[in-house]
This record gives structure tokens, C-alpha cells and sequence, in this order.
């Protein structure tokens, strides 16, 4: 059985310490709790005891927010976690990566950061490729930092034209039933992206952009036969394009500009019949030359908690139907034995 041991971590500062703790000492109950461990405070110092492996990665953990803290990084819920998640894998020596330059500043201000080491090496490749494919589940910033990007870039005049673009394809729904004209119902399918531009730019600077032709937001149809040049153009919802559509979107590129291309490969809302544009970009662009595959994982969910614990549960199921579903061996050897018994 493993030894309960005493762990001391020190604070250099007290006001680190108090952004660790989090409101009524939240975060530091979360630590407990994910590792069953007893964290007691004592002036700048910090008494750790529990089993001597957990004792351990909760020292590792504490260490680690001290770290973001004295950066002057926020630290809440998510980051804790996916701190946590770090240490247990071995990867806390990533933390200060979680640190780094800030991406775009919103409308109000805000400072606009990847907040995990995933997310860090998707604004990298966005920077260093002329095309990044970046593929994850729900709520890994996959849209919004691209967003960040394009806009951090149209400020500092890299690019002349920000265009954002997305299939149409109906989740459950005709366009033809929503009310208005095409742009009218085209616009719910692009309101993903319509919030994040104000966001980034608030809406009155959004506005005076979209009627210079400064900001484009189009669904993908209005693409077709168009050479973008000195544009940062953004795909989203790629794994609903066919593939015809993916090689009609990638050749668009014309000189000075950079495409994002963003999805998530377990949503694809697209007929039985028809392979998703984005899985096939994958398999055919994977080793071309400035061209980046970013794959983002539920480590890099940044939304509420539970968003972590779906995915994962879905992938989980889905990965027990994979070893349930028979084989074309299988098949073929049913298929013999009904004709046998017949």
C-alpha cells in the first residue's frame, strides 16, 4: 500500500496565492477532489498530503498555476482542469506554453489567448503555414481563435479582406422553410461566425468593415469561381463539404493569402452517400508542404465541463460499436452459413 506523505509548496507572492485559491477556494477543492489529496494553507505555504503519487501531481499541479498566476494569466475552472490533466499525462512541463503572446484583443479590451497547449500549436501553424486544417470536437476554439487570427492580421495589414465561409447544409431543417430571401436564409448558418467578428471588432466596426468589402461572410456556394488574393479566408463546418466542394474552396487561393480550415469529422450532417470533404482534405493533403493538420482533442475544451465528459462519452461509445460491428470476414462467413443451412 503507498505511504500518505507531507508536501510543502512556497508562494512568492501572496496575491498568486489568492488568484490560486479562486472564489471560496473553488480551484483548490478541485484539486482535492481530482486527486484525493488534502491541501491546507499556512501564509505563503501550502501543506500537500496525500498518497505519495498523488501528493506528488498535486504539487506539480499547485506549481504550475503559481506559474500562470505570477504571468498575470487567469486562472478558472478550465485551467485547473486541464492543468490536472497535464501533470497526470506527464506533460506539466508544457505549462509554460499556456503563457504566450496573445493572439487578438476583443472589442472590450479582452486579451485573446490559446489556453492549451493544442490550442497554442494551432495559432503556430495558422502563423507559419499558408493553410491550416485545424479538426477537433465541439468548444475547442477551433472557430473563434481562427477568427482571432484573421483579425489580428487584418489590423497589422498582412491581409486586406477577411472571408469567412461555411456550407449550408441542413441539420434537421430545409432552407427553404426558413422565412426571407437567400441571404436571409443563409445568415442562421453563419451566425457562428457573425459572433465572433463582433466580438473581436464590436458591432459598429464590423459594419463599417462589411459595407468597404473589407469583411466578407458568404456561404460556401458563393466561393465558385473567385481568386482571393491578400485575403485571410475561413472555412467552417468543413466536414459538411463534399469533395468537389473542398477542391473547389482550396483553389480559390490566390497570392498573399492564408486559408484556416475548421471541423469536426464526428458531426458530418451530410447524406450517407456522400464522402465529407474535410476527412478527404486530410487523407489527400497530409505531408504537403506548408500545409498544416492540426488535430485538437477534448484536453482542449475550454467550455463549460460537461462539454469534456460528453465527448469523451460519445467517443467511448462509439469506440464499442468499432469492436461490436463484424468484419467483411465475418459477414462473408454468415453470409455462407445461411446458404449452407438453407
Amino acid at each position: 500500500m503507498e505511504r500518505t506523505v507531507e508536501r510543502i509548496v512556497n508562494a512568492e507572492r501572496v496575491e498568486d496565492l489568492i488568484m490560486v485559491f479562486g472564489s471560496f477556494d473553488e480551484n483548490i477543492k478541485r484539486i482535492e477532489e481530482a486527486l484525493s489529496v488534502r491541501i491546507v494553507n499556512r501564509g505563503t505555504e501550502l501543506k500537500v498530503s496525500g498518497q505519495e503519487e498523488m501528493a506528488d501531481k498535486a504539487v506539480r499541479t499547485l506549481e504550475g498555476l503559481m506559474t500562470l498566476a505570477s504571468k498575470g494569466e487567469t486562472i478558472d475552472e478550465q485551467r485547473v482542469r486541464y492543468l490536472i490533466t497535464l501533470v497526470s499525462e506527464g506533460n506539466d512541463q508544457q505549462v509554460a506554453q499556456m503563457t504566450k503572446d496573445v493572439v487578438c484583443i476583443t472589442a472590450k479590451g479582452k486579451p485573446i489567448k490559446a489556453k492549451t497547449v493544442g490550442q497554442h500549436n494551432y495559432m503556430k501553424a495558422i502563423l507559419k503555414n499558408t493553410i491550416t486544417i485545424g479538426v477537433g470536437p465541439a468548444g475547442t476554439g477551433k472557430t473563434y481563435l481562427a477568427v482571432a487570427a484573421a483579425v489580428a492580421a487584418f489590423r497589422e495589414h498582412t491581409v486586406n479582406r477577411i472571408i469567412l465561409t461555411r456550407p449550408a447544409v441542413e441539420a434537421g431543417e430545409r432552407l427553404g422553410f426558413l422565412p426571407g430571401d437567400l441571404q436571409n436564409k443563409v445568415d442562421p448558418y453563419l451566425r457562428p461566425l457573425y459572433d465572433a467578428l463582433y466580438d473581436m471588432l464590436g458591432p459598429e466596426t464590423y459594419q463599417k468593415y462589411q459595407e468597404r468589402g473589407a469583411i466578407e461572410v458568404a456561404p460556401l456556394a458563393y466561393m465558385r469561381g473567385r481568386t482571393l488574393d491578400d485575403s485571410f479566408i475561413i472555412l467552417d463546418e468543413a466536414q459538411n463539404t463534399t469533395r468537389e466542394q473542398m477542391k473547389m474552396f482550396l483553389t480559390r487561393l490566390g497570392f498573399g493569402s492564408k486559408i484556416v480550415i475548421t471541423g469536426d469529422v464526428t458531426q458530418i450532417d451530410l447524406p450517407d452517400d456522400k464522402v465529407s470533404g474535410l476527412k478527404d482534405a486530410i487523407r489527400v493533403l497530409d505531408g504537403v508542404k506548408d500545409i498544416a493538420i492540426c488535430r485538437l482533442t477534448a484536453a482542449d475544451v475550454v467550455r463549460h465541463a460537461l462539454v469534456q465528459q460528453i465527448i469523451n462519452a460519445y467517443e467511448q461509445d462509439a469506440r464499442k460499436k468499432e469492436v461490436r460491428k463484424p468484419s467483411p470476414q465475418q459477414y462473408k462467413g454468415r453470409y455462407h452459413q445461411r446458404r449452407n443451412e438453407k
